[in-house]
């Protein structure tokens, strides 16, 4: 331990620990900006200087590491002038339109100026060279609020491994963005959106589908469909003062009835059917690897849309690997503009679908050629967590007063297994819940059916299952030791594609979410997202599913009567038609499209 005094208190800290960190764990309040804790500690705002004495000049408190009798002073008048002085700076390159701005009074930046107690602009002058890059299908960049912060190129250097932002040019020329400035649609950006999440101001957001969905509400001759990803009810309460992790379903669900929309479904469900095409997919390419020799494993889930377009540019040739499901809400999609279609009487060009995600990137999967039926889209429109609340907002409802709704039928009932799909490691265990019992008749035999090594928030998790006494039509894998992974973050999924390309992965299935801790950490969820609010976010999709009578997927009696009535088996003609999709090489730089 280092004994120090800040602000004539005397405190201690652990060695290593830098002067903001002991201030923090003191209680005590350093103005900031540019940190992230655990990912972003640059000091390249120079924000939270403070007075040290012996020191020639102001030294940035989160660089700084604390020392034995150091005495620090965080409020002097040299300081006071300094975050001022650098904080009107940043804002003499700044857009002031703060009320037309997306980020309005959700803006680090505009209440760290409330903190400091801006009240005037003293400097005017030339303005850094602007222009808004809205080429991507899911993230818009517009360098004229950018404040230099460096935060996106650390999530996605560091964080992510992808390398697409970077500080390019110097002094007044400095910019973030792709190399030679090109625009987003053109690298090989994954769409994943987690430069959103750690953007303290409007520099980097979700492209605005609200609009696009309005015209569709008001359109009379449309049926407007509406489903919701499973992480959207654990974090939308967030926008309206809940607390991380308050599950909002009901009222999310009133909501979007008093909205307009015609039918509320639930994404959940078609995570069931996912589950069922999914795992039957698994148990048929591991019967070939025993029986004839024919390997495809590791086989890779396929639910993550930044994770599918990462893998089609860095690892193009492992794309056999894949799952051919569809994520969910392209599922439902393609079932409400053929199978719901066809019991309403219904024409699929008059259904106009809108997925409500926690991901960015979902908003350039609907645009993939492959998720079209006859040139129509399976959804027509993704909505991001943030998106909807401000269309709850803008409809005038007061959300903590409504009450609580339930999703509609046919395609509104799910089981516990499709809620966990939210949480890194919850398709795998949700996937095993059915493929164990599928294949010996018994229960996963793990405590409340959760696979204790895969759950939390590590970035590489493994664990083995052995399947004891199948039913005599799986004797085949008696005895067989089933190796299983689960990754979130493009990092770790980088690990485990080297494994597989190098021909030495010893697994059979493997997980992969493209954002860190999986869709409760999605591109489109409210921020702030760090590792407190990711927890607390897990922990409530966990409850959902603990708090459902019906806990695997194979147990929907919904999906049960649509293999009956429509798609008759798992992997048949009709779920491979709707259900499954393929691929595209793309390469690093996208070499493979020209």
């Amino acid at each position: 331990m280092v004994n120090l005094t800040i602000n004539n208190k005397k405190i201690t800290a652990d060695e290593g620990m830098t002067i903001f960190e002991a201030a923090k764990q003191n209680n005590i309040l350093i103005p900031h900006f540019c940190y992230l804790e655990g990912i972003h500690q640059i000091g390249s705002c120079r924000i939270c200087v403070v007075e040290v004495e012996g020191a020639k000049s102001l030294q940035a408190s989160c660089m700084v590491q604390v020392k034995e009798g150091m005495t620090v002073y965080t409020n002097t008048e040299k300081v006071k002038k300094a975050r001022k002085l650098l904080y009107e700076l940043m804002l003499s390159d700044h857009p002031r339109d703060c009320l037309s701005c997306s980020r309005n009074q959700n803006c680090e930046f505009q209440k760290l100026g409330e903190l400091i107690q801006i009240s005037e602009f003293r400097f005017e002058g030339e303005k850094s060279k602007t222009f808004v890059d809205d080429s991507s299908p899911s993230i818009v960049r517009d360098t004229s609020k950018c404040i230099l912060c460096r935060r996106c190129v650390t999530v996605c250097n560091q964080i992510q491994g992808i390398g697409i932002m970077n500080v390019q040019k110097r002094g007044f020329k400095t910019v973030i963005g792709p190399a030679a400035e090109l625009p987003l649609n053109s690298v090989n950006c994954i769409n994943c959106g987690q430069c959103t999440i750690v953007c303290p101001v409007g520099a980097l957001k979700e492209k605005d589908s609200i609009q696009n969905v309005w015209n569709a509400l008001f359109d009379k001759n449309k049926r407007v469909v509406i489903q919701t990803a499973p992480a959207i009810r654990a974090a939308l309460g967030e926008e309206f003062g809940y607390e991380a992790g308050t599950l909002v379903t009901g009222k999310m669900v009133t909501a979007l009835r008093e909205i307009g929309f015609d039918d509320v479904f639930d994404t959940n469900f078609a995570a069931d059917l996912t589950i069922i095409e999914e795992g039957n997919e698994l148990l048929k390419r591991v019967k070939a690897a025993i029986t004839s020799k024919e390997n495809t494993l590791p086989m890779i889930t396929s639910c993550s849309p930044g994770w599918i377009k990462y893998i089609e540019h860095v690892f193009p040739n492992q794309l056999d690997h894949l799952s051919t499901c569809k994520s969910p809400h392209m599922m439902l999609g393609a079932l409400v503009k053929s199978y719901y279609a066809e019991k309403l009487g219904l024409n699929p060009k008059d259904i106009y679908v809108v997925s409500v995600m926690p991901c960015t990137a979902k908003k350039f999967e609907i645009t993939r050629p492959e998720m079209k039926r006859n040139g129509i889209p399976d959804v027509d429109a993704v909505l991001t967590t943030r998106e909807l609340a401000r269309m709850i907002k803008d409809a005038g409802l007061e959300f903590d007063e409504l009450e609580d709704g339930e999703f509609d039928n046919p395609l509104g009932l799910s089981t516990g297994a499709a809620d966990i799909f939210a949480a890194t490691g919850g398709v795998m265990e949700a996937a095993l819940r059915t493929v164990y019992e599928l294949v010996t008749g018994r229960e996963l035999p793990f405590e409340s059916l959760h696979i204790e090594p895969i759950v939390g928030l590590n970035q590489i998790k493994t664990a083995d299952i052995t399947i004891e006494n199948p039913l005599p039509e799986y004797r085949f894998l008696d005895g067989f030791i089933l190796k299983i992974a689960v990754t979130s973050g493009a990092k770790g999924a980088e690990i485990l594609m080297e494994q597989i390309a190098g021909s030495e992965s010893p697994y059979h299935f493997i997980e992969v979410m493209g954002c860190p801790g999986g869709c409760i950490s999605g591109g489109g969820q409210p921020r702030p997202t760090d590792s407190s609010i990711r927890q607390k976010r897990l922990e409530a999709i966990y409850r959902e599913d603990e708090g459902k009578k019906l806990r695997k997927s194979h147990e929907n009696p919904f999906i049960k009567a649509l293999y009956e009535e429509y798609l008759k088996e798992p992997l048949g003609h009709k779920p491979h038609e709707l259900l499954h999709t393929s691929y595209t090489k793309r390469g690093v730089y996208n070499e493979f499209l020209k």
